[in-house]
């Protein structure tokens, strides 16, 4: 399955926006309701997704969640009941060093490439661009490349084990070393992700400075960009980042902790807001200049 994004790019010194093609990943059925797994980080980002079955029918996707923790996202197409072939799928499939598997996806957009490695370890870790520690992978020696993430890794009778995520190489080709999320792990999130869903998800009614500009400002927190007028964070008296009489770029808040938890990184804070509920009561640990204070903050309902 071939996942398309268009995100809209912004430029935090002139606050310019400008569409532009996200790029592509890989994904699969998880069952005939039209939920389509893939990775978090593939769709990150974009206003748009489509997703192209094997058959070369393509619908709109809508993205109905993710886990930061796992780097999986569950995205929606209203497509019939029998154009969804879902795979097989059991969170209990044994996983061992040695065994066959076969990675599926799109590498540099050669759609429906199919690898073929051996799980070389497992529990490995990984630091994703975001600065989310995403903990129990696989790690295999089949080959994954760009346009591989969001793709199954299958065993030999065809059964999910994993999903692909990542590869340590720096070339950003294939060096032997991809990872994926395991299927026991693939399953709690869906299961999570769907149930949230259903439910508001909660917000601070804000937006935020991407990690890389948080790198070309060599700054290490969240950097409020934007707040919407009226809300949540407007309310409890957050700054945003806007450009000065004389045209200088004049910094908002830093969002360095969240009710004690240490935030680095976006991820870390989509990450901490994923386990809380609209209405809750947070604290904000805020560095403001070179002063640092605390602002509570309630959850809003996230806004779009």
């Amino acid at each position: 399955m071939y996942v398309e994004t268009l995100a809209v790019q912004r430029d935090p010194q002139r606050f310019n926006v400008l569409e532009t093609p996200a790029g592509v990943g890989s994904g699969f059925v998880w069952d005939t309701d039209g939920h389509v797994v893939t990775n978090l980080h593939v769709v990150r980002g974009s206003d748009e997704a489509r997703v192209t079955l094997r058959d070369g029918r393509s619908w709109p996707a809508r993205v109905m969640g993710g886990d930061p923790a796992t780097d999986i996202a569950i995205l929606m197409i209203d497509a019939p009941p029998d154009a969804l072939v879902p795979l097989a799928v059991d969170p209990e499939t044994p996983i061992e060093v040695g065994q066959t598997v076969l990675a599926l996806g799109n590498p540099f957009g050669l759609d429906h490439t199919l690898t073929v490695g051996v799980v070389s370890a497992l529990h490995r870790e990984i630091r994703t661009d975001t600065g989310t520690t995403i903990r129990g992978l696989l790690q295999t020696d089949a080959a994954i490349n760009p346009g591989n993430s969001g793709g199954p890794l299958l065993d030999s009778s065809g059964r999910l084990v994993g999903v692909n995520t990542a590869i340590a190489s720096p070339s950003g080709a294939s060096a032997g070393i991809g990872f994926a999320v395991p299927v026991s792990t693939v399953a709690r999130s869906v299961s999570s992700i769907l149930d949230r869903a259903s439910a508001p998800r909660p917000g601070l009614g804000l937006r935020v400075a991407d990690a890389s500009w948080m790198r070309e400002l060599g700054l290490s927190g969240v950097l409020v960009v934007e707040v919407s007028p009226g809300g949540a964070a407007d309310r409890a008296g957050l700054r945003p980042t806007r450009t000065g009489a004389s045209g200088e770029l004049e910094l908002g808040d830093l969002i360095v902790a969240i009710d004690g938890e240490t935030v680095r990184t976006p991820g870390d804070l989509s990450a901490a807001l994923s386990r809380r509920s609209v209405g809750d009561q947070v604290t904000l640990l805020v560095r403001r200049g070179e002063v640092e204070t605390q602002i509570s903050v309630t959850l809003e309902v996230e806004r779009h």
